[in-house]
């Protein structure tokens, strides 16, 4: 059986640039910064696997997911690309780039660090996965469904972007099932505390107002990346690139460039 392929969009022209989305997000959350990066590349806005438009499988671990991304730059016949990979993403890039440094010129990680997380999300799974789509008639009745559990209205908003309709009914692009059997191996890191190390130049950027790079992620950062540095972007959180567009956008070609 061949191997199914990551969806993607294009846009720009230049020298490549993939670009990975977080956890629950889809390529479609970068659309507009991609626009910006598309003027100085080949942007390559990727769907990971049980994400967007990509495919849905039962397996979800890291090694499979930049397995995905190396198979779809081989079939795009892109030896050496630059990538950006925000949180969950990010981790798929640094795994890529630990598996193939051949593959990468040049690695810009949003927001997240090489090490085990807590947050296992429980709280947004249980009421999406409980809300039965065959009675629900609108995006608003989903909206409204998870208000009381998920409060936070621009959260919502983002993960019902996941949302949507085909012919007379709805459905999840997401594949929560998946996500949710395969947590531990998501909020973990595959190469774990092991002797590794990556040389590929790589730049770490995190929010000011978020807690995904603290001390001690930035003591595994320095010890297991011998080419890489930290910025701090102002005012922004973990979806720092949509908080602060063009302050990302700016850090993140400086250095590409």
């Amino acid at each position: 059986m061949t191997a199914q392929l990551l969806h993607y969009s294009r846009l720009g022209s230049g020298e490549p640039l993939v670009v990975l989305h977080g956890l629950f997000g889809s390529s479609k959350n970068w659309q507009s910064l991609a626009k910006l990066f598309g003027e100085n590349f080949s942007v390559y806005s990727v769907d990971l696997r049980n994400h967007g438009s990509s495919f849905h499988n039962s397996v979800m671990n890291y090694a499979a997911m930049a397995e995905d991304v190396e198979r779809l730059l081989d079939h795009l016949n892109i030896q050496s690309c630059r990538i950006i990979g925000h949180s969950m993403g990010g981790k798929v890039a640094m795994i890529l780039a630990h598996a193939r440094p051949d593959l990468i010129s040049r690695l810009v990680i949003a927001d997240i660090a090489p090490v085990a997380y807590q947050h296992h999300h429980d709280e947004l799974l249980k009421p999406i996965m409980a809300i039965s789509l065959d009675d629900i008639g609108s995006r608003t009745e989903v909206d409204q469904a998870l208000a009381t559990s998920i409060p936070d209205p621009m959260l919502r908003g983002f993960l019902l972007q996941n949302l949507v309709r085909e012919g007379d009914s709805w459905r999840w692009r997401v594949n929560w099932a998946a996500i949710k059997q395969n947590m531990d191996e998501l909020i973990g890191f595959l190469l774990g505390e092991s002797d590794w190390s990556i040389s590929t130049p790589a730049l770490f950027i995190r929010g000011e107002n978020s807690d995904y790079i603290d001390a001690k992620g930035v003591a595994v950062i320095e010890y297991h990346f011998d080419n890489a540095r930290i910025e701090t972007l102002a005012r922004a959180g973990h979806w720092l690139h949509a908080e602060q567009p063009k302050a990302f956008l700016q850090s993140a070609l400086d250095f590409l460039n």
